[in-house]
């Protein structure tokens, strides 16, 4: 039995890794303050007997449940809100928690000799100049503008991962996820499939922003959780970044039309200013996770938004 510490525990990715782990008979440990996650994401597995709770912030300079975690093999490092509408408005806890709680994180990591895993961003590639994004490219990123609390913090994040596996020699691996996405994401997430799939359930109007040509990708969340696990597995991914996404491109408005299809929806698809700094390309090359890790993602689009579609029509349903 391993022992395995998550923080973002509450949140889409945590809960979801949590209830796998768990049901490979690890022990977990998880942490989270409920900024943006949500207490209901733990039930399905809040009573099983090896999985503990623990209701902190990360980012704290001064823990002492951290210097309380001990026998510690694993670490997946999750904390961070995720999508623009949630960490522009707690910039400064966005930050804090991929610096602070980052270097946090790490410290435990390096007192118990444990392995970890940090969940990093394709937004660390900006509004990229080059197209798909591979590990090598360093990003056009602003650092003035409304974005960058959290594109920067998770950069700023890779550099203290970088300075613990080159001065400590930790067993560090970093993941650079695209566009994840599942029933269990919130449909008040503010992320463009949670909100196509709630407007067209509800018959409001599709919102897409600029003119909806900028492209996206979208891999589904066992696929992205299957990936990190691979990560913290494979001693081949110490010391690398990771590109963590499906392939396959869509641009925004078939998106849309998509969504309004299998939703069988009325709502009209209207259009609105782009947000700055809102990329225009993001695709990820994943030659590296397939070299590395094996993997890629499994579940295709249309497959995944099935699933998606039943579970918020469920949701609202249940309202």
């Amino acid at each position: 039995m391993k022992k395995i510490v998550i923080t973002g525990v509450a949140g889409f990715l945590g809960s979801h890794l949590a209830k796998v782990l768990l049901s490979k008979n690890n022990k977990v440990i998880g942490l989270d303050n409920f900024s943006t996650g949500k207490k209901q994401n733990l039930l399905a597995f809040s009573s099983n007997p090896n999985f503990i709770f623990i209701d902190m912030d990360v980012s704290l300079e001064k823990v002492k449940e951290l210097d309380e975690l001990n026998d510690i093999d694993e670490i997946y490092h999750l904390a961070s809100p995720a999508s623009p509408a949630f960490y522009q408005k707690s910039p400064f806890d966005t930050i804090a928690v991929n610096t602070i709680g980052t270097k946090n994180m790490l410290d435990i990591a390096k007192r118990n000799k444990a392995k970890l895993v940090y969940l990093s961003t394709s937004e660390v590639y900006g509004d990229p100049e080059i197209h798909p994004q591979h590990e090598d490219y360093n990003g056009s990123v602003n650092t003035w503008g409304p974005r960058a609390c959290y594109d920067e913090g998770k950069r700023l994040g890779e550099v203290f991962c970088y300075l613990y596996y080159e001065l400590f020699n930790l067993r560090i691996k970093v993941a650079r996820i695209f566009n994840t996405y599942s029933a269990g994401l919130r449909n008040d997430d503010g992320r463009v499939i949670s909100n196509f799939i709630t407007q067209a359930l509800k018959g409001e109007n599709i919102t897409v922003y600029g003119d909806g040509t900028q492209t996206r990708s979208f891999c589904y969340v066992d696929d992205t959780i299957k990936a990190l696990m691979l990560m913290m597995d494979n001693d081949m991914a110490n010391g690398e970044l990771i590109n963590i996404g499906n392939s396959e491109e869509i641009s925004v408005i078939k998106l849309a039309e998509l969504i309004k299809k299998l939703t069988n929806s009325s709502s009209v698809i209207t259009f609105h200013p782009l947000p700055q700094d809102d990329p225009k390309q993001r695709c990820p090359n994943t030659k590296k996770a397939n070299r590395i890790l094996g993997w890629e993602p499994n579940t295709t689009l249309e497959e995944g938004l099935l699933k998606t579609i039943e579970a918020y029509r469920t949701k609202l349903n249940d309202k």
